[in-house]
């Protein structure tokens, strides 16, 4: 079974009780939606099938305009009937909506809430009786208009029944909505009215009356079944309109709204989503921006550090001061501080080299290490030197000192 309880919300103003079951549109529903129910399809909430034979649009609306401004739903219903709402041949004209849930809405102590208004505009025809937001059994109901059977032409009065009597009435106004919950105890077999007009906090204006109360959880008419009154038709259009359609139990809920819409709660909380997400994707670019940084930065410092070394090496340098600049050049690479001190350490070993050995010099000495190579130890050295002056003295006429001149 599919469902569109995605396209409706909970009352938003602060709930005394708990919300058994909620018929209250969201921003996102639409009259298509409520068009798609059929007995092989029970799409929640709401049963479609009590209507005449037009479009669903012709009997359906929903808008923010057709809502009580002070409740919190984002969307009202409009419930119409005409002289094409004669349901399968019936000579009453109905237009109605039946909770579809899994719900128990038969049992224990419940509230069932609901706002209804008209408008000077398809005004409900008086001199016809207007059942409206009644049970199958008609243990209770809203009523309006000229009771079948009744004398006169017309009656103005909006009346809630319960056990077959008249327990509260008042004159419609155009442009009032008028607030109740019904108040039904199913185990005591009670049933009283709680009532209100506009932002007005609920009060209890009949208090429980023994009833045959009873329901099977769909039986429940949001909408008008209007009678034909003496044989009388009227074809023009009637409007009636609904807001905050729920069934409560535990403690009743008696303020009607804070005047915020559900549209509204649903753009602050994707603003604060879009909030969030933007942030994340901040903290993430920050991250990612400073992995990448310092990806960059080892990357540049080996590179110099490498560069270093291979300056260092290509140099005629002596042994020594060739590992001292590969030393302070591998010193240089490992370092955590930046890639300019690193560079800057290799070159100065080189500079310092450079100072310190001419160019000339280091060129002779290559070129001599080729022809003859220099003692490398001092013992080396005083071998040779000893070498030599043995050779001396074993010439024959022994040593002169022209044999250590300075020859030009």
């Amino acid at each position: 079974m599919k469902s569109s309880l995605s396209l409706l919300a909970l009352p938003a103003s602060a709930l005394a009780g708990t919300v058994r079951w909620s018929g209250i549109f969201n921003s996102s529903a639409t009259v298509a939606e409520l068009d798609e129910w059929s007995w092989s399809n029970q799409i929640e909430p709401w049963q479609w099938y009590i209507h005449g034979t037009a479009n669903t649009s012709e009997y359906l609306g929903l808008s923010s305009s057709f809502k009580n401004p002070a409740a919190s739903d984002a969307q009202g219903l409009r419930t119409t009937i005409d002289g094409t709402s004669f349901w399968e041949g019936q000579t009453m004209e109905r237009t109605e909506l039946i909770p579809q849930t899994t719900a128990d809405l038969g049992s224990g102590h419940l509230y069932y809430h609901f706002s209804l208004s008209t408008k000077t505009t398809n005004p409900p025809n008086a001199s016809f009786e207007h059942q409206i937001a009644f049970f199958e059994s008609h243990f209770t109901e809203i009523q309006y208009g000229l009771v079948d059977g009744a004398s006169g032409t017309s009656d103005n009065t909006l009346r809630w029944n319960a056990a077959g009597d008249t327990q509260w009435s008042v004159q419609l106004e155009a442009g009032n909505w008028y607030n109740f919950a019904y108040d039904i105890d199913f185990s005591a077999k009670t049933v009283g009215l709680w009532a209100s007009n506009g932002s007005e906090a609920l009060t209890e204006v009949v208090s429980p009356v023994s009833a045959s109360v009873s329901s099977n959880s769909e039986d429940w008419h949001v909408g008008v079944l209007r009678l034909p009154g003496s044989g009388a038709n009227d074809a023009a259009a009637e409007d009636w309109f609904w807001s905050g359609v729920y069934v409560e139990e535990g403690e009743l809920t008696t303020s009607i709204g804070d005047g915020s819409s559900s549209s509204e709660n649903e753009t602050t909380t994707a603003a604060a989503a879009a909030a969030t997400t933007s942030a994340a994707a901040v903290e993430t670019t920050a991250a990612a921006t400073t992995t990448s940084e310092a990806a960059a930065v080892e990357t540049t410092t080996a590179a110099a550090a490498a560069a270093a070394a291979e300056t260092t090496t290509s140099a005629v340098l002596p042994t020594q001061i060739a590992v001292s600049a590969s030393t302070a050049a591998a010193e240089a690479a490992t370092t955590t501080s930046s890639v300019s001190s690193a560079t800057q350490a290799a070159t100065s070993a080189v500079i310092a080299v450079g100072s310190s050995v001419p160019a000339e010099s280091a060129s002779s000495s290559a070129s001599s290490s080729e022809i003859l190579p220099a003692p490398s130890t001092a013992a080396q050295a005083l071998a040779e030197m000893g070498s030599v002056l043995k050779a001396l003295l074993s010439k024959s006429g022994g040593a002169h000192a022209r044999d250590f001149a300075v020859r030009r």
